[in-house]
């Protein structure tokens, strides 16, 4: 059982919320929700991410001449309220994910994010994913680890065997099924837009993978939050613009790698350091320092994907 995206096009030009429906099957998803930013957005949006989504000055990202950035701060002008975000959970032969789709500023866009170890179901990766969706992409999100996530009450001791308990190949599988099905179901809704990918941590790790198997070319860019367990044998088969972004106080993301790589992926993808920013700080930031950066980050991925995708 399966969403549909065949609404997209009449969403984008209408601006009126219809429901997503199953296009392969004769069982109807449940309703998607439909939800402002204002409103209460239940387990899946937590306070900290419509705190800054309804009061957040506007960062501006801007790339100069010679490839440093710049970031700008608008202290004159609130960022506009969050347009309306559908938002429903589909499965896709047998593999669950969420769905979040922009109602009246859709774009057409798809994005493919790849969580961290704790799932698509985890209550930072959606707040993410519903911000991103926002600004008007449609964004689905798959069950990587197929119902066994990794969990914080686990023993660290116990992260290893579990991690060998997901089998690259078949990650890899399933990453390649959702894509499938979203190529599918824009083009039944008349829509000839190709794809990004992001991911965080295990997810980001995955970014490089993900490009480097796109024979049929779906995928115009990517952006890896500090990835883990790249790997960089594979970075070669790149064809497209990637943007890494890390800190250089994060122990499981080596800065000096994601050089390494940008280098052989070659012209066109981009490394962005944040000084003094360690592991998960643009989803999970824990300080008043990390959360002025992962605002300058949102900035630089939102302004890269509207570069590559838009």
């Amino acid at each position: 059982m399966a969403a549909s995206l065949a609404s997209l096009s009449s969403l984008a030009k209408a601006g009126a919320p219809r429901s997503l429906f199953n296009r392969h099957g004769s069982h109807r998803l449940p309703p998607p929700q439909i939800i402002p930013l204002a409103s209460s957005i239940k387990k899946h949006i937590t306070t900290s991410f419509y705190r800054r989504g309804s009061s957040l000055k506007n960062i501006y990202a801007l790339e100069t001449s010679d490839g440093a950035i710049n970031v700008e701060v608008d202290d004159d002008e609130e960022e506009e309220a969050c347009e309306l975000v559908n938002g429903t959970e589909v499965s896709v032969d047998g593999v669950e994910g969420y769905l979040l789709t922009a109602v009246k500023n859709n774009n057409g866009t798809g994005l493919l994010l790849l969580s961290d170890v704790f799932g698509f179901q985890d209550s930072a990766t959606r707040d993410f994913a519903y911000r991103v969706a926002c600004n008007g992409y449609n964004v689905l999100v798959p069950d990587l680890f197929r119902g066994d996530p990794w969990s914080k009450n686990r023993p660290k001791s116990e992260y290893e065997e579990w991690r060998r308990g997901h089998d690259p190949n078949r990650i890899r599988q399933d990453t390649t099924t959702f894509t499938k099905w979203m190529v599918e179901e824009f083009a039944a809704a008349g829509i000839s837009k190709k794809l990004g990918v992001m991911g965080f941590c295990f997810g980001g790790g995955r970014v490089v993978d993900v490009l480097a198997t796109d024979e049929s070319g779906y995928f115009s860019t990517g952006v890896s939050f500090y990835g883990t367990r790249i790997d960089s044998a594979v970075a070669g088969d790149v064809k497209v613009p990637v943007l890494f972004i890390a800190g250089d106080r994060d122990l499981l993301c080596e800065v000096k790698g994601l050089y390494e790589i940008e280098e052989k992926i070659g012209e066109g993808s981009k490394v962005v350091v944040y000084e003094g920013r360690g592991h998960g700080f643009v989803h999970r930031p824990e300080t008043p320092e990390d959360d002025r950066d992962a605002e300058e980050a949102f900035a630089l991925m939102r302004n890269w994907l509207h570069h590559h995708l838009i």
